[in-house]
């Protein structure tokens, strides 16, 4: 039967495949993923893993973050998990996509199986179950990547790793995309290796394997494959992402912009150039800060935490029948409870920053960081204002962080300018600035979600599970929905800096060492992707390495200008005197203390 089966299939699809890929150059497509798959470190894993319970999240707490879904699509979970590795296998199977040591090359942590994810997956992927994507209610199990993915890090000195809850990622999301692609067209092209990965999908689905069964699958892999061939198409066409963003980087509004305008509207011409990649950012006492993002752009968490979870792929009709609209597969009640338990209850209750962990990784030198201190605060408080949880009133008063205009800072300004800049032109024809855009998209998310779930503006509701919720209100975060764009980056609080290498919005700066220096004396390129950490510059390794990310400053959008302490008038980049190199230690040590 399954050589029948087989014959059937193939002469069913083997004319089409043939055609097709000839069409759309295929060796030019593998060519340039194989050369992806050769720049991928190998992975070397820890001896010892170090949590920090200063960070005041229980075990229970840091596992659901990881795998918790907040409502994104990458593939079914069949699919994920039966997907072989894009490489040349003979006689036998390629190694599974999806195991640990293969996903840890991309820069995700492993996890071990758990409750919550059962099948060993990395940190930051979750499963889920929706069908949106295909017009329908019936649900599918499918995997997503969740806020961990980006937003958890860690650091590794020698054989021993300390592990950064809320902390900037190394994943390279662009390496992952690129080689999930080539895994499904290798699957799709070859009969052999669709064969193994249709058994393996029926059977995890409970359905039977027949050849229309087969058929049927074959087909939804070749849509998936046309989707992503035109976007791929349109992006090469117009040079949309001209700058590589390797790891710990990827151009959140830029390509999030992208995904909303133009995938889910199916309008090609509001795509736009996303050359400004940015580094993750930490998110210990974000919650509590005012205007959020690197340029301070977004003022609500609920609309920061939808508008991120559509930039990485949510599902949300944004056109069609008016009773299907701004339907999503967005989490919206997972992405509420993130929030607090982010937060805590009142400033400092939630996750904390890490301090720096002087039995690994060397004790600090008191009197030093007593003199740097004075420095810091003579030349660098009146931008980075200290974390003072005490001083915080409500959610409603936040804490201003200080927002520094481009002319002043001198930093790379593309991520600013391209937000600025940036208009859209929505479903109804108006077009209005990107903000403005991003400000209705999320809040008809958002309220469509409420009116579904009879969620009241105030007081409470109970949800399906017979757990009393809140109400918009503080769903909301007691904030209104405001969106703009300044041509500013803002400067927060510092505690916890030494473990959020490299530095800059862009990740342009390798070392806290680096960012004391005049931008002439910085390393004009270096490499990213290693662990490995140099506590006494305070940032990771930058040599080179087999599979690293070489970071070219020259390159526009990657610019490590800017932020300067050199001797020259105060403005454009100049921020202060040029500093002698004890001070630049004194100032170091001090950072350690926060």
């Amino acid at each position: 039967m399954r050589t029948a089966m087989t014959r059937h299939h193939v002469a069913w699809r083997g004319d089409i495949v043939a055609r097709r890929f000839r069409m759309i150059g295929i060796i030019a497509v593998a060519a340039s993923a194989v050369g992806c798959a050769g720049r991928l470190p190998d992975y070397d894993p820890p001896d010892s893993v170090t949590y920090l319970d200063a960070q005041n999240w229980r075990p229970e707490q840091r596992e659901w973050f990881y795998h918790t879904s907040q409502g994104t699509k990458v593939m079914p979970y069949a699919w994920f998990l039966a997907l072989e590795q894009p490489r040349a296998s003979w006689p036998g199977p390629a190694p599974r996509f999806a195991t640990p040591e293969h996903l840890a090359r991309f820069g995700f942590i492993p996890s071990a199986p758990s409750s919550v994810n059962p099948d060993g997956l990395p940190v930051g992927f979750a499963r889920d179950a929706f069908g949106i994507n295909e017009g329908t209610d019936e649900p599918e199990a499918i995997v997503g990547m969740t806020c961990a993915a980006c937003h958890t890090g860690q650091v590794e000195y020698g054989r021993r790793a300390i592990r950064i809850d809320g902390g900037p990622s190394m994943a390279d999301t662009g390496a992952f995309q690129e080689q999930v692609g080539l895994a499904l067209f290798w699957t799709f092209e070859s009969q052999p290796r669709f064969a193994r990965f249709a058994e393996r999908v029926l059977r995890a689905d409970g359905q039977p394997d027949t050849p229309d069964a087969r058929n049927r699958l074959h087909g939804r892999l070749e849509l998936a494959l046309d989707a992503g061939r035109t976007e791929r198409g349109l992006a090469e066409k117009r040079r949309l992402y001209p700058v590589e963003e390797g790891f710990g980087r990827l151009d959140a509004l830029g390509r999030g912009g992208n995904f909303v305008f133009g995938t889910l509207t199916g309008n090609h011409g509001n795509l736009a150039v996303a050359d400004a990649p940015v580094s993750y950012p930490p998110l210990w006492d974000a919650p509590w800060f005012d205007w959020v993002q690197y340029n301070g752009s977004i003022l609500q968490p609920m609309s920061r935490n939808v508008a991120e979870a559509m930039g990485v792929r949510s599902l949300v009709k944004l056109v069609g029948p008016p009773e299907q609209l701004h339907r999503s597969s967005v989490r919206i009640q997972n992405l509420y409870d993130m929030e607090r338990q982010l937060a805590g209850r009142a400033p400092g209750g939630g996750l904390r920053s890490p301090p720096w962990q002087e039995q690994i990784l060397g004790s600090i030198d008191r009197a030093a960081a007593e003199r740097g201190r004075a420095h810091f605060q003579r030349l660098c408080s009146g931008c980075h204002v200290p974390w003072d949880p005490a001083a915080i009133g409500t959610a409603a008063i936040p804490p201003r962080v200080t927002m520094v205009a481009l002319d002043k800072i001198e930093t790379d300004p593309r991520a600013a300018r391209n937000f600025a800049e940036r208009r859209a032109v929505l479903p109804g024809g108006e077009e209005v600035p990107a903000a403005e855009g991003l400000r209705r998209v999320t809040s008809n998310v958002i309220n469509a979600w409420y009116d579904a779930n009879n969620v009241p503006e105030q007081g409470s509701w109970t949800d399906a599970r017979g757990v009393v919720r809140p109400g918009r209100h503080e769903m909301n975060g007691g904030r209104p929905n405001e969106w703009r764009a300044p041509l500013a980056y803002r400067a927060r609080p510092l505690n916890g800096v030494w473990a959020t290498a490299p530095y800059l919005h862009n990740g342009s700066v390798p070392s806290l060492y680096q960012m004391l220096l005049p931008a002439d004396q910085r390393d004009r390129a270096f490499y990213v992707g290693s662990r490995q950490f140099d506590p006494k510059h305070v940032g990771f390794a930058t040599t080179a390495f087999n599979g690293g990310f070489r970071f070219d400053t020259s390159i526009p959008g990657n610019s490590n200008r800017g932020h300067e302490f050199r001797d020259a008038p105060l403005g454009n980049g100049v921020i202060g005197p040029e500093l002698t190199d004890q001070q630049r230690w004194e100032i170091i040590e001090y950072l350690k203390t926060l």
